[in-house]
């Protein structure tokens, strides 16, 4: 078997205030989740390393997952926030440009208005990201799909990819209006998709494999093996699964793919995407 990369994973020393968004319905993750957790997970499942997210917005939280980074040599490459805003961005850049592992940025997209993309200085941010080749992360929930189809089409040189495939109601198994929009999305060369955080937008307690299939086949359809990577979404996808079910899910799902695709979704479209192994 190729060796595997988990493209989205998250690392907390858990603070009620910093990170209230994880509240009493996600109790099983109140606590701390650091390497050492995660590691032999990731060994079990023949997963050569990881890229670590941010999962708040500030840059200490850039800085402590350097610092992790910095003694964990599977954690091969951070998704970090900055102030995509800031006047000063090309200087912020230029100094996480000096961190080899630091390789994109993201923002919580998901909890600002939905025209927040078409900000003129979130833009100049955005446009900043390409001079020091860095990615950017998309997490937004599906109706903000169009404001980030524009954002893509004015960017033509910046690698975006997809968080949780923009989050989709899989609980109620509405699908139209996402189709049509990953439909129009994935039509960017620029534009990649991560297969992450479905089973925590399906019904928590009762989802099955099946419920996420007419999902996966629309993001197979049209972002195809070459643009789709794995993402667990460690340790969030624990409200809802465990690292093993997760797994297993999407390997009964892509057995029918070619050992080529397979090995392109586990791992080198993550490394292309992220430049992760030298």
């Amino acid at each position: 078997m190729s060796n595997r990369i988990d493209s989205h994973q998250h690392f907390w020393k858990f603070d009620p205030v910093r990170d209230s968004w994880i509240d009493e319905t996600m109790a099983v993750i109140q606590r701390d989740f650091l390497p050492e957790d995660l590691q032999p997970l990731l060994k079990e499942n023949q997963f050569e390393g990881c890229v670590a997210v941010q999962a708040s917005q500030s840059e200490e939280e850039t800085h402590f997952l350097i610092d992790l980074a910095s003694k964990n040599d599977f954690i091969k490459g951070i998704v970090g926030w900055v102030d995509l805003r800031n006047a000063n961005i090309e200087e912020r850049l230029r100094h996480f440009s000096a961190y080899k592992k630091v390789k994109g940025f993201r923002h919580v997209v998901q909890g600002e208005a939905d025209d927040f993309m078409f900000g003129a200085a979130f833009r100049n941010g955005i446009k900043a990201l390409k001079e020091f080749d860095f990615t950017y992360d998309i997490l937004i929930f599906h109706r903000q799909l169009p404001a980030a189809i524009s954002l893509v089409n004015d960017f033509p040189e910046q690698k975006f990819v997809i968080d949780h495939i923009a989050k989709p109601d899989i609980k109620s198994g509405d699908i139209d209006s996402w189709k049509k929009n990953i439909e129009e999305i994935a039509k960017y060369d620029n534009v990649w998709c991560k297969i992450s955080g479905m089973v925590t937008e399906a019904d928590w307690k009762n989802w099955k494999p099946a419920d996420l299939k007419p999902y996966l086949d629309v993001i197979f359809a049209n972002f195809s093996a070459d643009k789709l990577m794995y993402g667990s979404d460690w340790p969030v996808l624990n409200v809802a699964s465990d690292y093993n079910e997760v797994v297993k899910t999407l390997e009964d799902y892509i057995s029918k793919y070619s050992v080529e695709d397979q090995n392109k979704i586990w791992f080198e479209n993550a490394n292309l995407f992220y430049n992760l192994i030298d």
